[in-house]
This record gives C-alpha cells, sequence and structure tokens, in this order.
C-alpha cells in the first residue's frame, strides 16, 4: 500500500518538474523584465491557469474543507463572493494597471502618490509574506501530507513535532529551488501542469466522497443521503455563530475578496504579464467561471467527512487529509499527495517570487543601490529569496495548535489588506489626495486593525460587532480621512493617469456582459441553496 503511493507520488512529481523544463529551458531568465514579468508574453489561458492554482492551494484544500467541516456550505462564501471580485478586477483594475505598465504594485502608488508612499506599501508586503502568508502555506502543506501519505507510519517518526519540522523544511528547499532559479514562467507554466491535476484530483475526490456516504451505491443517492442526514449543513447562509455570517458578506468578506483578486500582488502580478488588454480580461473572467465551481472540491468534500468522521473525534483541519487517505485508493493518494505538494510549491514559489520582485525592484533598486545593473538586480533578488525562505520555515512549524486555519489566515490577511485596498482605490478615483494621507492610511490603518485584534481595551470592539464588520469600518474611516485630507491640504495640481505604451489597451468586447452573467450566477447559487 505505502510502496504504491509513494511510487505514483514520487512519478508524478517527477513528470512535472521534466516537462517544465522541457518548455521553460530557452526561456530569458537574466534580465528583469524575463525573471520578473515573463516578458509580458502571457495568453489568456495560461493567466486563468497560474491565477486559479497560486489561489487554488493547500491553506484552502484543507483549510476551506476544515471550515466547511465545522460550519457547512455557508463558508462558500470565499470561493463565490470571489467572483464578484473578479469581475471588478477585469472592468475596473486592470485597465488602470496595464495603463501605467508596472511590475508591483507598490509602483502603482509611487507614480500615483510618491517614493516614500511605494516604500512604506514594499515594506508591509515584505513583513506580511514572511510573517503570515509564507508560513502558513508552508504549514497547511505538510499538515495535509502527513494525513494522506501517512507519514508517521511510512517514516516511523513518533514525534509529531520532528516531522512537522522535516516535512516544512524538506517542502520549503524544493519550493525554494524552483522559485529562485526560474522566474516568473516557470512559475506560470508549472502551476497550469498542477492545476489541471488538482482540479481533476478535486473532482475525483467528490465522487469517491459521496461512493463512500452511500456506501458503493452511487454518487446520486450520496448526495440525497447528505441531504437527509445533514440539511442545516447544506445552507448557504450563515448563522451569526458562524464563521462567516451572511451579513458580513457585504462589509468584511466583500472587502477581503476585494483586495485578494485585485490588490494582492502574488495575484495579479499573472496579469501584469498580459499580452494585452483583452488576454488579460478573458483570463480573469474565465478564472471567475472556474470560482463558482469552487465550492464543489473546495467545500462540499468538507461536509461529506463530517458525514463520514463526525464521530470520529477528527479536527477540522484533519479532515481533508483523512478523508483522501481513506476513500481514494493507493495509486491515486499518491497521484494526489504528488498534486498537492505541486500546490504548495505553486503558492510558495508566487509568494516567493512576489515577495523578490517587490525586494529588487522596489527596495534594493529603488533604495541600497539605484545604479544597479539588471545581473545585479535579479542577483539581489535570489540572495534575499533564500534570506526569506530561510526565515519562514523557522516560523512555520510555529502555528502548530490554531483552530481554524482558514479562519486565522484570513484574520491576520485583514492587518494589511484593508489599508492598502482604501489606498489603492482613494488614489484611483481622486485627483487631488496628496501623498501624506495615503501615508496615514497605510501606517494607521495596520495599527488600527493590529490594535483592535491584540490590545485591550480596543479588543472588545471587534467582539462586539463581528471582525468583519470590524474592519469594513475601518476602511470607511480610512477612505474618509484620506478624502477630508484631499480636501483641506489638497495636491496642487490635478492627477492624470498617463499610458506607459507597454502593452495594447483595447478590451475584450465580450468583457462587460461575461460580468454581468457571472454576477447573476452568483446570486442564483445563494437563492437555491438557502434554507
Amino acid at each position: 500500500m505505502h510502496a504504491l503511493t509513494l511510487a505514483s507520488f514520487l512519478f508524478f512529481t517527477g513528470l512535472v518538474a521534466f516537462i517544465t523544463w522541457r518548455i521553460t529551458r530557452r526561456d530569458d531568465h537574466s534580465s528583469t523584465s524575463g525573471y520578473f514579468l515573463a516578458g509580458r508574453t502571457l495568453t489568456f489561458p495560461l493567466i486563468a491557469g497560474s491565477l486559479l492554482m497560486t489561489n487554488l492551494s493547500t491553506e484552502q484544500m484543507v483549510g476551506l474543507n476544515g471550515a466547511a467541516f465545522a460550519d457547512g456550505l455557508s463558508v462558500m462564501a470565499w470561493e463565490v463572493v470571489a467572483v464578484i471580485a473578479l469581475v471588478a478586477l477585469a472592468l475596473f483594475f486592470l485597465p488602470r494597471f496595464l495603463k501605467s505598465g508596472i511590475a508591483t504594485l507598490p509602483q502603482l502608488l509611487e507614480i500615483r502618490f510618491d517614493k516614500d508612499t511605494q516604500l512604506i506599501t514594499n515594506i508591509i508586503f515584505l513583513i506580511a509574506y514572511a510573517v503570515i502568508l509564507l508560513p502558513i502555506i508552508l504549514y497547511s502543506g505538510a499538515i495535509g501530507l502527513q494525513g494522506m501519505l501517512d507519514l508517521q507510519g511510512l517514516t516511523g517518526i513518533e514525534s509529531s513535532t520532528t516531522l512537522l519540522w522535516l516535512t516544512v523544511w524538506i517542502v520549503g528547499i524544493i519550493g525554494s529551488v524552483y522559485a529562485l532559479f526560474g522566474g516568473l514562467r516557470t512559475v506560470a507554466v508549472s502551476d497550469t501542469l498542477n492545476g489541471v491535476g488538482l482540479l481533476i484530483g478535486g473532482f475525483v475526490i467528490v465522487y469517491f466522497g459521496l461512493q463512500a456516504v452511500s456506501d458503493g451505491t452511487g454518487v446520486i443517492e450520496g448526495w440525497n443521503i447528505l441531504k437527509e442526514s445533514d440539511p442545516e449543513k447544506l445552507n448557504s447562509i450563515g448563522g451569526s455563530e458562524q464563521q462567516v455570517p451572511f451579513f458580513t458578506l457585504f462589509t468584511g468578506v466583500f472587502l477581503i475578496n476585494l483586495f485578494y483578486w485585485s490588490t494582492n500582488q502574488q495575484i495579479i502580478q499573472r496579469t501584469f504579464a498580459a499580452k494585452n488588454l483583452a488576454e488579460g480580461q478573458k483570463g480573469v473572467l474565465l478564472t471567475g467561471l472556474f470560482k463558482l465551481l469552487g465550492p464543489l472540491y473546495l467545500v462540499l468534500p468538507g461536509i461529506i467527512a463530517y458525514h463520514l468522521y463526525a464521530d470520529q473525534g477528527v479536527r477540522a483541519d484533519e479532515a481533508y487529509g483523512h478523508l483522501v487517505f481513506n476513500v481514494l485508493p493507493p495509486y491515486l493518494t499518491g497521484f494526489f499527495a504528488a498534486v498537492m505538494v505541486g500546490a504548495i510549491l505553486s503558492s510558495f514559489n508566487s509568494a516567493l517570487n512576489s515577495t523578490t520582485t517587490i525586494f529588487s525592484l522596489g527596495i534594493y533598486k529603488g533604495v541600497l543601490n539605484k545604479d544597479a545593473t539588471e545581473a545585479q538586480v535579479v542577483k539581489s533578488g535570489k540572495v534575499f529569496g533564500w534570506i526569506m525562505a530561510i526565515i519562514t520555515m523557522i516560523i512555520a512549524p510555529l502555528l502548530a495548535g490554531q483552530e481554524s486555519l482558514f479562519g486565522y489566515l484570513q484574520k491576520m490577511n485583514a492587518i494589511y489588506f484593508i489599508p492598502i485596498l482604501a489606498v489603492v482605490l482613494v488614489g484611483l478615483l481622486t485627483k487631488r489626495v496628496p501623498p501624506m494621507a495615503a501615508k496615514i492610511g497605510l501606517v494607521g490603518g495596520c495599527l488600527l486593525i493590529a490594535a483592535g485584534y491584540f490590545v485591550p481595551p480596543f479588543t472588545l470592539l471587534p467582539q462586539i460587532m463581528h471582525e468583519f464588520h470590524f474592519v469594513a469600518l475601518v476602511f470607511v474611516l480610512l477612505v474618509v480621512m484620506m478624502l477630508i485630507i484631499g480636501k483641506v491640504r489638497p495636491r496642487e495640481t490635478d492627477w492624470i493617469q498617463e499610458h506607459s505604451g507597454d502593452v495594447d489597451l483595447t478590451p475584450w468586447k465580450g468583457a462587460v456582459p461575461a460580468g454581468i452573467v457571472l454576477v447573476v450566477l452568483v446570486i442564483v447559487m445563494y437563492i437555491s441553496f438557502a434554507g
């Protein structure tokens, strides 16, 4: 059993590495545009594949299914509300981003405000990625793998702490090698290959899971049994004591999704590399269509696991690995674990690639060594990448013991998501708000939300109103404050966005109709499962 699982795992991992090397071996990795922006050549299938893969990673597979194990279908908000954010990216943000021809989001803030605003944003991103994002990716990946491959039985290591440290370090080192030697196009190609695997694997698990629910009498029968035995788990409207109460969809949940899909460096770096605006829009809207299928493989397995194992004392974040290990035949478990490693590497790579991009273009060339040659800039990124990777691998195992991984991730993310989103929106929609307002917004916003989470007596606020309502309140405060500063101390001249000439800005004709169809589908989905 173990031998078969391990063999299929090693075979599939090797296959992806080999195909990626064949496709990208003649690429340009020495110039900054080639290494960081894939030479602006990505077409819409690659953009959609890469967006889905970067987003669809272990903290989702493990974390969201874990949340569904606890709360049921209402946690699908993280998938379904994202569709509306993607429509906003395609129709509103992307044309403005490509117009300025940027490689990192902080560059846009430099063009709109000034150099210091860019520097502050760069530093916020780097701290957040090192302390929040990268460690969570590694930790959730390690936990998922342990469950799927039954690593304790396989290696004979009794201590779960030792095993966790080992898994984290092995995955971390492989991921760093991928990201730091290959650049963005290598990451995009390996992402797309793993993406296909992850989608297929996700649906296969639902099939075997429903078969297990019905004792092999068929998938439809399994679905009917779920509906009869756990109807409260299949309600799309979240109750007030759940992780995603219904009314937070209109406040914090929407804002966090909007930041994630339209101003988060690791996601939108894919769209900055688009061949032209039309390809970018097609890629983003296609991603939106796939996100509508998200609940099938990111939420339903958690509900199936609840039905099968709720009485066995399985913890929420272990539910998914447990399900995979128990319902898949051994040769498929190995295949799926390989895809899972691919997903961990993909998210880890892209976050690491974004970190090195921000450091070498924003801080190294921007502040430390203004006359750096292209080769020096690319090299500084690699050195910094290794430092970041090592810090991450030390922090990751220390996360053990969090209740809900996905809930923890969203809560921490809000600290820097909300202020950056507020500044970007005000920057794009006003002409006179000065750089000072942006700096106060960035630093003040991060401090306000952090105070609400960690510093009593401020911690009472998020407890009285839901955390997601609290971050939305901070968002409104920040926007109002920046607008007031814009009135009291405006810039001398209006800000006018100039076209950099890097990318053809003719929009795709079907963008608006496609966007409307997606939004209608979201509403239909909520109504059909409202109970």
